[in-house]
């Protein structure tokens, strides 16, 4: 399969999908020390990231949806379909403690909310595993396994005459 939005042959649906997943961890992480007693404004830096995180996941699930058409039938399928429902169930869960901090005074974090966020990681999780089982059935046969020098992107095909080099 080939991805339809690709960026010097590289599909830009998987590179997406890791910047919300970063932000989501770093609110999560902004809100946890709102919760354990830091400093108020942190509150405040996890919800931004949190917004900002959202506005990724959009991006993200709209190179997923138009992947999406070319990946053929059957299992794989299945897979890259349950790939974005749990992505789209995880930002959902974040989107939920945004609109409910979003007319708070300083926009921080209780415990309820730092749950729901862990919670929602959770669901994250599973879907970076769903991802990376995309990623290596997709890639299959297209690439060697990256154990020897030619693997890596060597000069293939020539060797180098090292005796011409010693002094």
């Amino acid at each position: 399969m080939q991805s339809r939005l690709r960026v010097q042959g590289h599909p830009i649906q998987p590179m997406l999908v890791t910047f919300p997943f970063g932000l989501f961890v770093s609110a999560t992480v902004f809100d946890l020390t709102d919760v354990l007693g830091g400093p108020a404004f942190l509150g405040e830096v996890g919800y931004w990231t949190s917004v900002a995180a959202l506005f990724a996941a959009a991006l993200a699930a709209v190179a997923g949806m138009i992947d999406l058409w070319d990946v053929p039938g059957g299992r794989t399928r299945r897979t890259a379909v349950t790939f974005n429902l749990v992505n789209v169930a995880m930002a959902a869960l974040f989107l939920v403690a945004c609109l409910v901090r979003a007319d708070a005074p300083q926009r921080g974090a209780n415990v309820v909310l730092l749950l729901t966020e862990i919670v929602a990681l959770g669901v994250g999780a599973v879907g970076v595993r769903l991802g990376a089982r995309l990623v290596r059935r997709f890639d299959a046969g297209r690439r060697a396994e990256a154990t020897t020098f030619d693997a890596l992107g060597g000069v293939s095909g020539s060797t180098v005459d090292l005796a011409r080099f010693r002094p």
